[in-house]
């Protein structure tokens, strides 16, 4: 299966990536590699996970951004 994964970097300059397709799935890296890395590796651990039985398979819609003011 192919899944999306969002990467942003911190203000301490570490990647994190995110599946959103899967909750509480994500990881971190000191490169953008590392962090893809370790993202095939924490979804592998996800699906195995029983209590994401019920949620999967879900299909990503898109990414939206919201204004707040402050």
């Amino acid at each position: 299966m192919n899944y999306t994964v969002l990467i942003a970097q911190d203000e301490d300059g570490v990647y994190v990536a995110k599946v959103p397709d899967i909750p509480g799935c994500y990881t971190q890296g000191k490169t953008v590699e590392q962090a893809m890395e370790r993202i095939r590796e924490a979804i592998q651990v996800c699906l195995e996970a029983e209590e994401l039985e019920d949620v999967l398979p879900l299909k990503f819609i898109g990414i939206q951004q919201v204004e707040v003011k402050v």
